[in-house]
Formats: C-alpha cells, structure tokens, sequence
C-alpha cells in the first residue's frame, strides 16, 4: 500500500512539473513575441556591423551589432524584426535587429504609406518617376537661385524642382513683367516649377522691396503683431498670398517660428518677439490663413534657432538643453503642423544635445525630431547649402541621406552632377533619390501644379 501511494505521488509531482514546463515554456513564447517588433523600412546604408534604415514615416534608425544572413544593399525595401525599445528621435538605437528579409520592387505600395497629405498623389507621381532620367529626378530635389541670366534657357538643360527668387529678380519691374517672367519659367520647363521667395516681412522681404508691386510693403510680424495682434497677422498672409500668387509664386519660405529672447540674437528681429505659446499660435495662425491661397508657406528654422549666431557666416554649435528643445523651440512647430504645414526648413545650426557631429540640416537624429516628435510627414527641406556653415564637397548627399526631401542651393553649379555620380559610385542608391522626388512631385499634384501645365 505503502509503495502505491508513493508510486501515486510521485506521478502528481511528474504531472505537475510537466504542466508547469508546458505552461512555463508557452509563456516564455508569449513573452518572446511580445518582444518582438517588426518594421518596414529602405536600407539607407549597410556594413558589416551596422545598418540604416528609413521608415514608411521617414525616420531613419541606426542599428549596432547587426548581423544578416540576407545580403543586403543600399535601397532594398526589407521589413526586420527587432528586440527591445525604438528610440524615435534620435538615429542610433540599442534595440538589435533579429532577421530581416527583403520585400521585392513590387511592394512600393508598402513604402509610400506615409501620413503625408499629397500621399494620395504617390501613384500618380510614381508614374511619372517612371518615365524620368536619373538627372530628372535628380533635378526634382533641387530648389535653385535663378541665375542672373539665361534662366529659362537652363531650365532645358538643368531640369531643376525650381527656382527662389531674390530682390534682384523684382527691382524696377512691374507687375505684368514679373508674370510674364515667370510664365516663361513655366512654360521652358517639363515639370512645373516651384517658385519660391523669401517673403517673411520687415527684414526679410523680396517681393516688397519693390513698390510698384507691393506700394506699403511688408511690416515685420513683430511690427503686425504689436498692431493688431494675430488679425493683423491673419489679413496679413491673406494680402501677401494674394500678391505672390497673382505673380505666379506658389511657395513661401516663411513663416520664421523660432522663439529668440534676445534682442540682439541674429534671428530676433525675423521672429515674433514672443514667448513660445504665443509663437505657436502666430504659427497656426499664418498657416491657417495661407489654406486654400494656392501659396504654400513654410516653417522655419529647425528645430529652433534660439539666439544663436549667423550660419551664413560660419558654423554655429546651439548649447540649447535637450528638455528646452522639446519644451520650447519644438511646440510652435508642433501647433503649425497640426494647422496644415506643408514644408519645414532645417537650420545649419549644429544642435549640440541632439547630434554634436552634423548640423541639423544634415543630421538623421535632428530629422527624427521632426518627423516623430512634432509628426510633421510633409516636405523637409534644408537651407541654403551654399552657406558658410556647411562644408566639405558631400553636403548634397548627407542630405538627402538625413533624410531631407528638398535641398536649397544658391550655387547650385555641378549639383544635379554631384548625385548622378554619387549614384553611379555607390555613395548614394537611387531609390533614395526616388523617394525624394516622389514625394515633391506628390506635393506639386497636391498644389495643382500641374494642372496649369
């Protein structure tokens, strides 16, 4: 009896660890898949130790550590898996790739699911990429000074996304002559173009240095603000939009919605002057007013000057606290966003707590930011990279590698030529040119540019 009973017990003890190994091994498979995440992305660069991606969103994430058996190249589109947390607005991340496979050509469809507002416009836009050259396409993510001379004459032999205009472009004319011009712009190029100014108002104005064109010219937001507050900020956009438009300008690099607190910083007297609450609202409020002008406006300058020095002049390091980014410099991009932005414009500055190496226009982390803090899914341009921040014969491919869409250049000799060759070297792989111009086709579909073609 005695040896049955232990015979019994010892078979409840056998069944229980069995059970207990099942049930044990079934919540350690639980655990593993909860762990693992899974994303699609384009492979921006790959070693053997390392690989970049950018995401559907467009943030780009460096993985450490990274080991494949799949041979991977610079453009694939792949989906992985990975273990651990994403950091999304920085570029360097301690999760660690698990596998990744990659997604055939045909799945395109996958990659442009962005939340953008012209993404409606991505198949369309595709169709067309199609069809382009690679100096085409490389031409779309350029936005140009129009040459002294000849300008529509380059337009057939330099294919470029357009042109900004500066206050040599308007002197001494008069309406009617500022229209044709730009009419024979239009008309000399396969693409339409976008024609840009630099219209912020007070200090900063193209179009309203001439009087025949603009008879009281363009007070600063300040000016406007102390005035009659964001009505006369609002009557303000609508006038001005009227007027750009009328010439045949659709785009606007403004508003500036950096909050500055010194009045002798370099960008204050650009600025509203104001605290960053009430910068954002002058952000929503001019973004808002623009809708439906047919002159886009644009956001400027990533992710917040402060009162930092001129990086036309030279290389500028922004001390500005992480948490003070966040706090401050980042909401008015948030409200203008959320109020329609189609376009933001990075600063040269090199933004020290956020990426000490790269200014922020060439900087994936400074990118992120914009992308997954503020989610901003429109057109990321940089500005001028002629400038004298910006060093060194690889700016346009950092670039577009930081994962910016539009790049501004006043010199913008051998440009088109420099991404062709970083294409045909290996530094830059095409689709990264691809999805770049896509999307600014996207946003030209998505202003109705084309239709007057």
């Amino acid at each position: 009896m005695k040896k049955i009973l232990i015979g019994i017990i010892s078979f409840i003890i056998v069944l229980v660890l069995i059970i207990w190994m099942v049930v044990n091994n079934k919540n350690k498979s639980e655990q593993i898949e909860i762990e693992t995440s899974e994303m699609t992305a384009t492979v921006l660069a790959v070693s053997d130790d390392a690989l970049t991606v950018q995401d559907r969103n467009n943030v780009i994430y460096t993985f450490n550590d990274f080991d494949s058996e799949e041979v991977l190249n610079v453009g694939d589109y792949l989906t992985l898996s990975y273990t651990g947390d994403i950091d999304g607005d920085t570029e360097m991340q301690k999760a660690s790739v698990v596998e990744c496979a990659k997604l055939d050509d045909s799945d395109i469809d996958v990659m442009m699911e962005d939340k953008s507002a012209f993404s409606v416009f991505y198949k369309q836009a595709a169709k067309l990429l199609d069809k382009m050259t690679l100096e085409e396409k490389a031409g779309q993510v350029l936005l140009v000074a129009a040459p002294d001379s000849g300008q529509a004459e380059l337009l057939k032999e330099k294919p470029y996304s357009g042109y900004i205009l500066y206050k040599r472009d308007f002197d001494g004319k008069t309406a009617r002559q500022v229209t044709n011009k730009i009419k024979s712009l239009q008309n000399a190029s396969k693409i339409p173009l976008l024609i840009a100014v630099d219209e912020e108002g007070g200090k900063v104005v193209r179009v309203g240095t001439n009087k025949n064109l603009v008879p009281n010219g363009f007070k600063s937001p300040q000016e406007l603000y102390k005035a009659g507050g964001l009505n006369a900020i609002k009557v303000d956009t609508i006038d001005k939009s009227k007027i750009l438009h009328d010439l045949g300008i659709n785009l606007n690099l403004a508003p500036v919605v950096d909050v500055a607190t010194d009045p002798n910083a370099y960008i204050y007297q650009r600025t509203l002057g104001e605290d960053a609450e009430k910068t954002a609202k002058y952000a929503e409020t001019v973004i808002e007013a623009s809708k439906g002008t047919g002159v886009s406006y644009t956001l400027k300058h990533f992710p917040g000057y402060g009162n930092n020095k001129d990086t036309h002049q030279g290389q500028v390091t922004d001390d500005t606290s992480y948490d003070d980014i966040i706090s401050t410099n980042l909401v008015p991009f948030i409200s203008g966003t959320k109020a329609g932005a189609e376009a933001v414009l990075f600063s040269h500055n090199i933004v020290k707590n956020v990426d000490s190496s790269n200014p922020a226009s060439l900087s994936a982390s400074v990118h992120n930011l914009l992308r997954n803090n503020v989610g901003f899914s429109g057109i990321a341009m940089t500005d001028d990279l002629s400038m004298k921040a910006i060093t060194g014969d690889d700016a346009i491919v950092k670039a577009l590698l930081a994962g910016n869409d539009l790049l501004i250049l006043t010199d913008s000799t051998g440009s088109i030529d420099k991404i062709v060759n970083a294409v045909k070297n290996g530094t830059l792989d095409e689709k990264v040119v691809d999805k770049a111009a896509l999307r600014v086709l996207a946003w030209k579909y998505y202003k109705g540019l084309f239709e007057t073609k």
